[in-house]
């Protein structure tokens, strides 16, 4: 059984993206889910998230991106249930700079990737908030791309043009690429723009918009300077519970 890639991806930054991708892994790690999550945002966050320290990483996604390193000498397994990363290092800010000299520079993470797929259930990519070579390469290594977004006015806006950035490059490098869902983060209905931007998403997305949303959460916000993902931080709180609500409603999805 080859394992399923998924790219979380949002060109914006603060919309939970890093979030997701620390506590998706988690949860689905929880039940039962091997699950690898490749940190491909220079920022390392998912890899501080997971308790791993940037500063002693010796090899790195980068070292995926470039093609100096195999996946299962990058990856390290961590002390969190069924969850694997390939952590992010100092020098993944370069990565853009160099992979533009590399030969179909487009599909470096993909042939990486491609050796492990078989090892896990689930691969999360969590992509730089941005749609450079990076995010390029992690579009082209995945099967299906899920897409956190805040409710906010300009959420929509910003979701057509990522849609736009998805189609060309299914068109020129992913024909199978497909939207795994849409995520609902920083989510607050008592405010009625909250609801506006639902029904928005309802038209243009029926079935691809995730039942489960995640709640504005303290706790949530807090776990990734304790080096933890939320279930593990404090299980009983909203966050936790929205995240072990999606893990499920993700793995339910993917039978059907």
């Amino acid at each position: 059984m080859m394992g399923k890639i998924v790219s979380i991806v949002n060109q914006k930054g603060g919309v939970g993206k890093t979030t997701t991708a620390v506590n998706l892994a988690a949860g689905l790690g929880n039940i039962g889910k091997k699950v690898l999550l490749v940190d491909a945002d220079p920022q390392g966050n998912s890899t501080s998230g997971f308790g791993i320290n940037k500063k002693e990483v010796v090899f790195s996604s980068y070292d995926l991106l470039i093609g100096t390193q195999k996946a299962e000498v990058v990856t390290l397994t961590t002390t969190y249930k069924n969850v694997s990363v390939a952590p992010a290092s100092m020098n993944l800010a370069g990565a853009e700079v160099e992979l533009i000299s590399i030969e179909q520079r487009e599909q470096q993470l993909k042939r990486a990737l491609s050796l492990v797929r078989d090892k896990y259930d689930y691969i999360l990519i969590d992509c730089p908030p941005s749609l450079g070579l990076i995010t390029i390469n992690a579009l082209t290594a995945c099967d299906t791309v899920l897409v956190p977004l805040q409710c906010e006015y300009y959420a929509m806006e910003g979701l057509s043009q990522l849609m736009a950035s998805v189609r060309q490059i299914k068109r020129l490098y992913n024909p199978g690429l497909e939207l795994e869902g849409v995520l609902l983060t920083m989510y607050d209905g008592r405010l009625n723009l909250t609801h506006q931007v639902v029904e928005e998403l309802k038209k243009f997305f029926a079935n691809k918009l995730y039942k489960t949303t995640i709640p504005r959460a303290v706790r949530l916000s807090e776990a990734p300077s304790y080096g933890m993902p939320i279930q593990y931080y404090d299980k009983r709180s909203k966050g936790a519970k929205a995240y072990d609500e999606l893990a499920r409603e993700f793995v339910k999805r993917n039978r059907g």
